[in-house]
Order: structure tokens, then C-alpha cells, then sequence
């Protein structure tokens, strides 16, 4: 059975570990934190493969960032990883074949080969998490567009210039969405610019009235994004992932959703995959795995 070296590249961690093209992990599970400079990240890429590449068939990196189509490199930002990122060449990190994917469409393809939307041709996958990533399959395929940046989640839920996004416009469903998202809606209803994430997430759990107004004022702008994507690409099902999708409600937005959209009903479900859906996925797909 073939095998992938499969690489995470995340702001904060790099996970790595070994994968067959059953989806299934049969390595050790490393994580390191990702180094600042461009060359020390280079560094920890040539140390992790030199490891491991004569075992594998193939390197397989999800990392963040648009991937082009070629699956070769990155577009553009990447956030919080050294501003030289973009200009790796991964292609001569090894002798193996190195196939690069998007983090979040590489786990929206571990979902639909292995996990929550098995089965289903149409799915739209959410991550949920410091920002908001999403992965788009069309007729059992990846959708990525022309260039290979479809699926950034940063269309507009408002338009007066509201707050400000990473990615450098205004009111992106990310900037509201997303782990962050919480935090400043937070702030703007307490008047406290000291409230956290996990305050309002505690208070709700302990039934504070402030508290679960504010998570319900968040959780409904990720009810909007959801009817727009629903209403957008018709998909049987969305899928929900990453750390802040364990705290809402899926029946609500599920229902909620259902009666705002003009395509036929959908399901709005929680990632199966597992935690390291993106190596999955990115192994999968450089594997040639459908």
C-alpha cells in the first residue's frame, strides 16, 4: 500500500506523520512549533523529510494559504508564518514527488472521502478556529477556481467598513465568524477590552444572560455565512470543523438555515476525520486517492 510523508503547516504548530492511501496513520505523530524566519522553517522541512522520504512514495504538504492549481506553491499571505513563505520551492525539498495543498480544502477532501460527507457530491466544509477556513467539493471534486484560491472565506457579511480583516479589507465573514470574531463582537457588546474568548464561552456554559447574547450574536453571523454558502453552491451538506465548531449548535443552524434558503434542504453536520484532517486529506489527494 502506497504511503505519504504528510506535512501540517499551521501559524503556531508543524505536525507531520505518515499516512496510506487508506486514510489511514501508521506513523508517529510529530509536532514542533513553526519557526519565525523563512530558512528555519526550511530547515525543519528538510529535517522532517530527510527522515522520513525513503519510506513514502510521496511528500504531501497542507499548509495555510491559497495553493495554486498546479499544487505546486502558495499565492499570496499566509498570516502569521514568515512573509518569504510564499516563496518556497517545495518541489526541491525531495527527490520524491511533493504535492501541496491548502490546509482546509485538504481536510473538506478527508471529509468527503473518509469522513462526515462520504458519499455526498456536494459539500462545503467550514474550519472554525483563530480565523475561518473553508474547502468547497463540487461533483465529488475540489473546487478551486481558476487560480486555486476558491474557498477563502471573505465575502462580506457587512459593507460600512465596520472592522477591519486579516486579510486587510473590511467585515469578512472571517472577521465575524471565526475564534477572533468572538472576541471583538465580545468587546463591542461588554465594553470590556479585556474579554476573552473562553469568558464567553464559560459564561454561557454557566447561563450568564450577557454572555449567551453575545455567543448567540456570533453564532447567527455564522448562520448568515451558512445560508449564503447554501444559497451559493446548493450543497447536500456543510461541514463544520476546527475548535470553536464544538460550541455551537448544529440542530440550530441546521434548521435555521433550512428555512432562509431557496435550493433544496441541506444538512449542516460536525467533522468525523479527526484532528489532523488536513495531513489526511493532503495524503489522500497527493496519493490520487477519489
Amino acid at each position: 500500500m502506497k504511503k505519504a510523508l504528510a506535512i501540517d503547516v499551521g501559524g503556531t504548530k508543524i505536525y507531520n506523520t505518515i499516512i496510506d492511501e487508506s486514510g489511514k496513520i501508521v506513523g508517529e505523530i510529530e509536532k514542533r512549533p513553526t519557526p519565525k524566519t523563512f530558512e528555519e522553517i526550511k530547515t525543519v522541512f528538510n529535517d522532517i523529510i530527510s527522515k522520513y522520504e525513503d519510506d513514502v512514495d510521496v511528500i504531501a504538504f497542507a499548509t495555510c494559504g491559497a495553493v495554486n492549481n498546479e499544487n505546486t506553491g502558495i499565492l499570496g499571505s499566509t498570516g502569521n508564518i514568515a512573509k518569504e513563505y510564499p516563496s518556497m520551492d517545495f518541489k526541491s525539498l525531495s527527490s520524491k514527488p511533493v504535492f501541496v495543498e491548502n490546509d482546509a480544502n485538504a481536510a473538506a477532501w478527508a471529509e468527503h472521502v473518509i469522513g462526515a460527507s462520504k458519499g455526498m457530491p456536494y459539500s462545503v466544509m467550514l474550519t472554525l478556529g483563530t480565523g475561518v477556513g473553508g474547502g468547497i467539493i463540487l461533483d465529488n471534486k475540489l473546487y478551486k477556481g481558476k487560480s486555486g484560491a476558491a474557498g477563502e472565506m471573505h465575502f462580506k457579511l457587512r459593507t460600512d467598513n465596520h472592522r477591519k480583516c486579516t486579510c486587510g479589507g473590511f467585515d469578512c465573514f472571517e472577521a465575524y465568524a471565526s475564534g477572533t470574531g468572538l472576541r471583538l463582537t465580545a468587546v463591542e457588546m461588554s465594553n470590556n477590552p479585556n474579554i476573552t474568548t473562553y469568558d464567553v464561552i464559560a459564561g454561557k456554559q454557566n447561563g450568564c444572560e450577557q454572555m449567551t447574547s453575545i455567543f448567540n450574536k456570533w453564532q447567527d453571523d455564522i448562520l448568515a455565512g451558512i445560508i449564503g454558502l447554501a444559497n451559493l453552491f446548493d450543497p447536500d451538506v456543510i461541514v463544520l470543523s476546527g475548535s470553536m465548531a464544538e460550541f455551537v449548535d448544529i440542530e440550530y443552524l441546521e434548521k435555521e438555515a433550512n428555512k432562509q434558503i431557496v435550493t433544496q434542504p441541506f444538512k449542516v453536520v460536525k467533522a468525523s476525520a479527526g484532528n489532523y484532517s488536513g495531513m489526511i486529506g493532503a495524503a489522500l489527494l497527493a496519493l490520487g486517492v477519489k
